[in-house]
């Protein structure tokens, strides 16, 4: 069943699209692309209200996950010079997504910050997430045996 629209609201609708097509005629709009821009002038045209990148919506993309080492003991290792966030991500993700898997950090400089704007350290982000790590120098004899 389809509520049935009054004319009052049709006219208060109408008023409020004319109102924001209005604010978008005072402040253009920086489209990404000139497809974009062909598409909102085409709605414009045709008297379509639309909104424009007003919205985020999460998605997540499978990935495989191809480990640096894999021991006789199931234990992977990750070997890392430079960490930078999209490896972090994608760790924080494996581990999210196999909270069996025994995941350790080998790092070369464990101590590095994650940013320059970041007092955290790679060693700290790792305890933060219960990841064991090591630097290269101290990898502990029981890790790999």
């Amino acid at each position: 069943m389809t509520k049935k629209t009054s004319k009052e609201e049709s006219l208060a609708w109408a008023k409020d699209a004319y109102d924001k097509l209005k604010d978008r005629r005072d402040n253009p709009i920086k489209f990404r692309s000139k497809l974009e821009e062909k598409v909102a002038f085409l709605l414009s045209e045709l008297g379509v209200f639309y909104e424009y990148e007003t919205k985020k919506i999460p998605y997540v993309i499978q990935h495989n996950y191809t480990p640096d080492f894999v021991l006789p003991n199931h234990t992977v290792l990750e070997c890392k010079g430079y960490w930078d966030a999209a490896d972090r991500r994608k760790i924080k993700q494996v581990k999210k997504d196999n909270p069996d898997i025994d995941l350790r950090m080998v790092f070369q400089s464990p101590f590095n910050t994650i940013s320059k704007r970041s007092k955290t350290t790679y060693a700290q982000w790792c305890e933060n997430q219960n990841i064991p790590w090591t630097s290269y120098n101290n990898i502990p004899l029981d890790w790999l045996i």
